[in-house]
Parts: structure tokens; sequence; C-alpha cells
């Protein structure tokens, strides 16, 4: 093969972007769990022989997709690449070398070319239930959280391993999902090898040696001339949540270098008892994905890019929680750190960053008996997805009711009330939740929904931003707190597990994003459209 041209490497390129959006959009086409079917709670990534991940599909999320691209790494070690064959995956949901809870599982397949290993295909999906206490912030250990699948060969030369399939299926509550969900990350990787294989005989290449360097070389150049235009130099922020039973301290130290940026969480709050806590690997994903917004949005994400940055937190700290503490809702705190790197590089380049904005994602999660079905002990259980408010930005308002720095879409009510017996009576924008500005925070949500079988049901509640609602920036007000309450007075907790009466409604208010700038100096134009709108409040 002759030595590839700058247009061809470009082709290719984007072609390996291609595939592994195919691969992405099978799982997201196949996947039995609502939350990864309706929502995109994915990621997928081609990754070369030394685990290094080449590129990403752009649908999914960054604290899956930057956790899986060190999980690879993990695979490798754990099953000698002399030791694969065509055929094979592997699977894991180790918290600590995967993407930071159980309810997410990694499956990794070598990919090969004319019996050589050429690379490998990497995916992960959240699946609703894996047994345990629920997907909840409850448990005291990550062994209460549900089944944990150390590395293990899922697939053997073609052939499935079904101990392994049933020993997952009677640890759920929804043994079909599982099921099904495993067989939907195998499968998209399986395209992902197919596909690679005919782009490597298209474009005559042996191997992904002199296209990874390519991609991997220029991402690292392009991000490090990015930093370039950043002014040098350390700059600290510091956020407050809400916590489980007491708040949350976030604290981190930005190093800005011609060499890359450092993160350091040192200072943050200590590990908490219940299952708010962040492994590293996620507590990177989510800091990375914030340096890559507010420094090089432009630049493909891959090992090239991702290697400009380092973070770091204190061992036994809330982002860098040691096993085996409980993490099951590790989001709620992990989400919040794109914020807090925006908090510390405003004070460098604020015509980038936003205010805080509410940042963890408001999942429902629902469960209970079905009305009729005395013998099915499963009964429903479903995670909706809800979102609050984005913080507002240096030149236009916030956006309302969406899912940053997550980037999943809520989930249709429809779809809900197809598959399970809950009714929802209300969801609409919350009028007057964005925080004042020149630039107007994001609007949350207003949510009720109730068990239409008058049955009893169960909410595994893990919401924040109750307490400390998202702060404004430059002279921005703070958006609307969050909060839950019920149709008989009552006000429930923002986390743990509570149980509602069959003729109880819930209501679900989502917080607003921060305001950026002056309120005074908000125009004419954006006040009356506020007030056309009915948003005002």
């Amino acid at each position: 093969m002759t030595e590839l041209g700058v247009v061809e490497r470009q082709i290719i390129w984007d072609r390996l972007v291609s595939v592994v959006e195919e691969q992405a959009q099978v799982l997201l086409r196949t996947a039995f769990s609502t939350i990864v079917r309706e929502c995109g709670d994915l990621s997928a990534g081609v990754f070369d022989v030394e685990g290094r991940m080449l590129a990403q599909a752009v649908t999914g999320t960054p604290g899956h997709v930057n956790s899986m691209a060190e999980s690879v790494k993990h695979f490798i070690a754990a099953f000698p690449p002399a030791t694969m064959q065509e055929g094979d995956a592997f699977i894991t949901n180790d918290p600590w070398k995967g993407t930071g809870h159980l309810n997410d599982f990694v499956v990794t397949t070598p990919a090969f070319l004319d019996g050589k290993l050429v690379g490998y295909f990497s995916c992960t999906s959240h699946l609703t239930d894996i047994g345990g206490i629920g997907f909840g912030p409850d448990a005291t250990d990550v062994h209460m959280e549900g089944i944990a699948l150390p590395f293990l060969k899922v697939v053997d030369r073609g052939e499935v391993n079904r101990t392994l399939i049933e020993i997952c299926k009677a640890n759920s509550r929804l043994p079909v999902e599982m099921e099904g969900d495993i067989y939907s990350l195998i499968a998209c990787n399986d395209v992902g090898v197919r596909r690679l294989e005919a782009t490597m005989r298209e474009f005559g290449l042996t191997d992904l040696d002199a296209i990874g360097a390519h991609i991997i070389q220029t991402s690292r150049q392009a991000v490090l001339k990015a930093l370039a235009e950043v002014p040098a130099g350390t700059y600290r922020y510091a956020m407050t949540i809400d916590g489980y039973d007491r708040p949350i301290e976030l604290k981190a130290a930005v190093t800005v270098g011609p060499e890359g940026v450092v993160v350091d969480f040192d200072g943050t709050s200590p590990q908490a008892a219940r299952g708010i806590n962040v492994p590293l690997a996620y507590t990177t994903a989510y800091t990375c994905f914030g340096l890559m917004c507010a420094l090089s949005p432009r630049v493909p994400n891959n090992a090239g890019s991702l290697g400009c940055f380092t973070v770091t937190a204190p061992p036994g700290t809330i982002l860098n929680a040691r096993y085996p503490a409980p993490v099951s809702s590790r989001h709620i705190t992990g989400q919040m750190l794109p914020d807090v790197v925006f908090g510390a590089l405003r004070q460098a380049i604020p015509e980038r960053c936003p205010a805080e904005g509410t940042s963890c994602l408001w999942n429902m999660t629902f469960r209970g008996p079905r009305a009729g079905n005395g013998d099915d002990r499963y009964g429903f259980a479903i995670t909706v997805t809800s979102n609050g408010g984005t913080g507002a930005r240096p030149t236009r308002d916030g956006l309302n009711a969406t899912a940053y720095p997550s980037g999943v879409k809520g989930t249709p009510v429809e779809i809900v009330e197809a598959m399970t017996p809950l009714l929802f009576w209300k969801k609409e924008l919350r009028p007057g939740s964005g925080g004042e500005g020149t630039h107007r925070g994001g609007h949350g949500q207003i949510i009720e929904v109730e068990n239409g079988d008058g049955l009893p049901f169960e909410l595994l509640a893990a919401f924040d931003r109750i307490r400390f609602p998202p702060r404004g920036a430059e002279g921005g007000a703070a958006g609307a707190a969050g909060g839950l309450t019920t149709s008989k007075g009552r006000t429930l907790a923002g986390k743990g597990f509570q149980k509602l009466d069959g003729d109880e409604r819930l209501t679900v208010l989502t917080p607003g994003g921060g305001g950026w700038g002056d309120p005074a100096a908000r125009t004419p134009r954006l006040r009356e459209q506020d007030r056309t709108t009915g948003l005002e409040g």
C-alpha cells in the first residue's frame, strides 16, 4: 500500500466516524431499555490495537464515551490480545474500570482482518434494572446496587455464554430487557467490525497504524493550538450541591499551560455514605468534556485530544471514591463538573463559559405492581428522563428543559404510558424558573404523574439543585430551585426510596438555569419575548 495522502487520510477518518455512528444507531434501534432506545443513553467507538480511541459516535453521552475511552485498555489487560479470536466479545460493568456504576454494561469486541487483530469496537448502554436495591442512591456499598460483572467473555468464537446471560436475567426485575440489551450491545459491535473490514479493504489498508497516528497527532496539535489562545495560569472555582444527607463541596484548580490542562479537585468533600459517589473514570469523563466545550469545541473527541487533559482528585473524596463505595447515582455529582470547569475558566475566557445550569439529569425511576397481574412478580420498573434549564450563555439565553451536559433526550410521555400504568397529567415549561440576567437562564419543567391503576407505587429519587439552585454569572440571578410535592400536601426528599399512595399525584419541579449579566441590561425585545411566550413568571 502506498503512503496515504492528506485527502485520503481525511476521507478514511470521516469514514471511521461514519462507521461508529452506524454502530451507535444499531444500539439505539435494537436496545430494549427505554433510556437507551428513546433517550440515547449510550456510547460507541473504535479503537486501535493499543486501545486508543480513534473515533466516537456523535450519538451518545460524554460520561459513557470518555470513560469508555479508558475501559478498553482494561479489557486488553484482562484478555491479552494473543488469546483473542474472531467472534469473541467481552463484557463488564465494573464502575471503576467502566463507566462509573453497575447499570452501564460495556462490551468490547476485537476486530480482525485476514486473521490479524487490527483494532477494537466498544459500546456502552444503560440497563434499567440490574437487581439489588434498584437504580437510586440508597445503598451503603456497591454490592447492594446490583449484579457485578468482572471482565468476562460473553461470546466465545461466536457462541454466546448462556450461563452468564441466565445469571444476569435471574438478578434483574426485567429479565427480558436485560437479555435484549446484552444482545443489542453485542450486535452493534458486530456491525462495526463488518463495516471496518469493508472500509479497510476499500482503501487497501492492512492495519490502522498510520491513520491512527494521523488522527491522534492532528487532534492533539489542534487542542494545543487552541490552548495557546488562553491566558496561562491557575483558575479556581467552588460549587456547593445538595448531597444526600449533607451538602457537598466541589472544588477545582484548573491550570492551563502550553502542553495541556491539569484539573485538580483537591479540597472536594470526602466520599459519601450513600450512592452519589463518583469513580475517577467518570470524574475524568465529564471534566474533560467541560474542557473540550470551553477550549476546543470543534476538535474531534479521541485519544489525541483527550490526552491533553489530566484530572486528579484525592483518593477517598467524592470524586475519587474507593471501592466498595456506593456509586449508583454518580451522575448527580459527576454531571456538575463541566459547570465547575466553566466557573474556573470564566476568569480567563468569560466569553466562552455559561452560567451554572441544572446539570445533573432529573431521572425519575418508578416501580410498582400491575393491576390484574398477581402472578407477575416483576410488575413495572422504568426510568423516565427529565431535564431542567441550562445556564445562560454570554451571548444568548440558556436552553429550556435540556439535558446538558449529558445530552440524552427526555423520555416521551407516550412511551411511558404505553409501557406502564403511569399517567402524566402535566409536562410543560415552568414559567419564571430561568434566572434573570442580560441573558436569561433556561427554564425547567412542571411534571405531574400518578399510577393510573390506582395502586401504590415507588419513586427512587435521585435529584439535586433543590437546596442549592444553579447560580448566575456576571451579575445574573440564580435559577429557581427544584422540588417534589404530592397532591396530599407532602414534600418529598430529593434523594432516596419513597412510596406514593395509589390516589396520590406526584408533582416534580425541575430547576432553572442561572442568568448571565445584569438583568437591567436585558433588551426590550427579549423582555417582550418573555411576556408573549408566557414564561416571564
